[in-house]
């Protein structure tokens, strides 16, 4: 016997639904909660928020087109590991639309924008010095979507938060590095500080020396890792960063 159809009514709700639970799951992965490898229960997603498993096995498949979960026959959903090429390969990417991002926002910046940015950049800092990678993590996350939405192009956003939420899976381990929190809190003035003058070179290279900042860090991270099963020494130091040329002297 064929199934009845859902009526639209039912299948708005269940979109919603499979949305808000791709959103919790990808609230405990930025939050560490859910570890790489780690397996996602159908049945138990649907017990503890409450709802069908209509709607959780939709947001799986959405996280798994996503490359954010992979799906093993017979096995079940599994929260993906990336590999040294393919964290490489994100943060390359990541760079490029962040070097965009600050070269489209630094001309169209504003002072509300400015001051909006360096009360982020507080809470962001008062945060990391009093609940370390749980204060930072989510702030951080926060202050760069902002930056990107800044710049008033959706489609340039759109695909920064694809490329980030594939790079969560990875990104905490390098907040862990003796000195990261340091590091990140400088370069995040730097930025600021570029935008702040309008120079759409200078704040495009500090967004961009930013991510390979990071980078440097997570390589680290990764290098002290043993339970890395991908880790590649010859993978991992990834692209140098672009070196710009030398000014010409008058």
């Amino acid at each position: 016997m064929t199934p009845p159809l859902a009526s639209p009514l039912e299948l708005l709700r269940s979109l919603t639904l499979s949305g808000l639970v791709q959103e919790e799951i990808l609230r405990r992965i930025k939050a560490g909660e859910i570890a790489a490898g780690s397996r996602l229960n159908e049945l138990e997603l649907s017990q503890h928020l409450q709802v069908s498993r209509a709607p959780v096995r939709e947001a799986l498949r959405a996280l798994q087109e996503a490359g954010l979960v992979r799906l093993e026959k017979n096995r079940g959903v599994f929260l993906r590991e990336l590999s040294d090429t393919e964290v490489a390969e994100l943060y390359a990417l990541r760079a490029t639309l962040d070097e965009m991002a600050g070269r489209l926002l630094a001309p169209r910046i504003g002072q509300a924008e400015v001051l909006e940015l360096k009360r982020m950049l507080a809470a962001l800092e008062s945060a990391s010095i009093r609940d370390g990678v749980n204060g930072y993590f989510p702030l951080n996350i926060a202050f760069h979507d902002r930056l990107v939405e800044m710049t008033g192009n959706a489609t340039l956003l759109e695909m920064y938060r694809q490329v980030v939420n594939r790079m969560h899976l990875v990104r905490r381990q390098s907040f862990a590095t003796a000195g990261s929190s340091a590091a990140s809190h400088d370069e995040h003035r730097r930025i600021l500080e570029a935008l702040q003058t309008g120079d759409a070179e200078a704040a495009g290279a500090a967004m961009r020396g930013h991510v390979e900042g990071g980078y440097a860090r997570n390589i680290l991270a990764r290098a002290h890792d043993p339970a890395d099963p991908d880790h590649d020494p010859a993978i991992v130091a990834g692209p140098a960063p672009r070196r710009r040329p030398a000014a010409r002297k008058a």
